[in-house]
């Protein structure tokens, strides 16, 4: 009896400090951040060596073609000369955000710049290089703001270590547009973009100012462009038409004259663990504002006002890179050609590569590189050869007689660290 007593004792007692002992607190849920923020970006410096004078941006940083031979009263070629630099400003910055949705789709947005400048006198001074935001649904995608020109594929460009990115074979630059993306499939989309030029001006015709062409016409470029998208291929063809108005006043009269031109774009990469390829190819015509050969011919006749034809431009470009994690070597190869206009004898060639009557008929470019890579900082030396043909100006605008082949030789070295 007593030791059912002291059972039951303790059966009350523990009964009674389970009930006084408080319930542990329920789990508080982290709360959904309504916006994330981060920032990226390199410090990047590059020693530049060339052994010929070429057509050059941002104190010899970007080349684009070796000069024509120039004699003096010697028979000494002036642009057969060397030019060597250091150079730190294409370091970059930018800041990437994601907020809260709107309107159903999920909203990011990017903010980047570099301190190349906007002009030789500005070498140094921070630029805006992307200023975008994207909305993006479950099969459609919204992109606002200055971003990537559409004919600028970024899964698919020169992977040089020479900061200009292929340009001359390669269209390069940023523009103000509104895109808009169709994803038929996870494969298969379409993009339609609208846009004016703004950062990488068009051709200036005689009384106009920069960028008059673009904002003077009430139609933006538009363009069009198919690509497929799976774990190891990347394709695409692209369609863009362009109507631009260089002048308002010609010869003292009204003027609404356009400068209509059309440019076809086709691209593809391959990739795996080992290596990747990619190849790209455009052809069409006033691509100045890609950093392209060409532009647009201006006609006259005395009493009326000045007309326009598109310059055609064909370019393509080969590049072949290993995936090595430590060790990367890559090859790529350029070719550009100017191919001219339909009616002969143009009053005015404005555009790139001219020079009074001579004239670069076509460029090729030829580079190999090695990335040494570890963690966040990589090395890349790199040789590269350019050659251009220049001629005397036909009345189509292109180039053929008196030829001369000229080349330079570029060895350099890139350091960056990314962050």
């Amino acid at each position: 009896m007593k030791k059912l007593l002291l059972v039951m004792f303790a059966l009350g007692s523990f009964a009674g400090q389970a009930q006084t002992t408080p319930a542990p607190a329920a789990t508080t849920a982290t709360p959904v951040k309504e916006w994330e923020v981060s920032t990226y970006g390199f410090i990047r410096t590059d020693y530049i060596w060339d052994t010929r004078r070429s057509a050059q941006v941002r104190e010899y940083n970007l080349n684009l073609y070796p000069l024509d031979e120039q004699l003096d009263a010697n028979g000494n070629d002036i642009n057969d000369a060397g030019a060597s630099n250091f150079l730190s400003v294409v370091s970059r910055l930018g800041v990437k955000a994601k907020g809260p949705n709107v309107w159903g789709a999920k909203t990011a947005g990017t903010l980047e710049g570099d301190f190349f400048g906007n002009t030789e006198s500005t070498i140094g001074l921070f630029r805006l290089r992307h200023a975008y935001v994207t909305l993006d649904w479950e099969k459609t995608s919204l992109t606002l703001g200055q971003t990537w020109y559409p004919t600028f594929i970024p899964e698919v460009f020169p992977g040089v270590a020479n900061f200009s990115t292929g340009i001359m074979f390669n269209p390069f630059g940023w523009v103000s547009q509104a895109r808009i993306k169709q994803n038929f499939t996870k494969e298969l989309s379409f993009a339609f973009t609208a846009y004016k030029e703004r950062e990488f001006t068009t051709a200036t015709a005689t009384g106009g100012t920069q960028n008059s062409a673009s904002f003077n016409s009430p139609l933006p470029t538009l363009h069009g462009q198919f690509q497929f998208k799976n774990a190891n291929w990347i394709a695409g063809l692209g369609f863009e038409y362009k109507s631009l108005q260089p002048l308002t006043v010609s010869n003292g009269l009204a003027t609404s004259e356009k400068v209509n031109t059309t440019s076809v774009v086709g691209y593809f990469k391959y990739n795996n663990d080992k290596f990747h390829i990619k190849a790209y190819g455009i052809s069409g015509k006033n691509m100045y504002n890609l950093v392209m050969l060409g532009g647009f011919a201006g006609y006259t006749v005395p009493g009326e006002v000045e007309t326009y034809e598109g310059i055609k431009t064909t370019a393509m470009w080969v590049d072949i890179a290993s995936n090595g994690k430590s060790v990367a070597p890559g090859l790529f190869f350029g070719y550009t050609k100017t191919d001219g206009v339909s009616k002969d004898n143009p009053t005015t060639l404005y555009g790139r590569g001219f020079s009074g009557t001579r004239g670069v008929d076509n460029v090729m470019r030829i580079s190999g590189r090695v990335d040494f890579k570890q963690n966040k900082f990589r090395v890349t030396p790199e040789i590269e050869y350019t050659g251009a043909t220049w001629g005397d100006l036909k009345p189509d605008a292109t180039f053929d007689g008196n030829n001369k082949k000229v080349g330079n030789f570029r060895a350099m070295i890139s350091c960056a660290y990314s962050f």
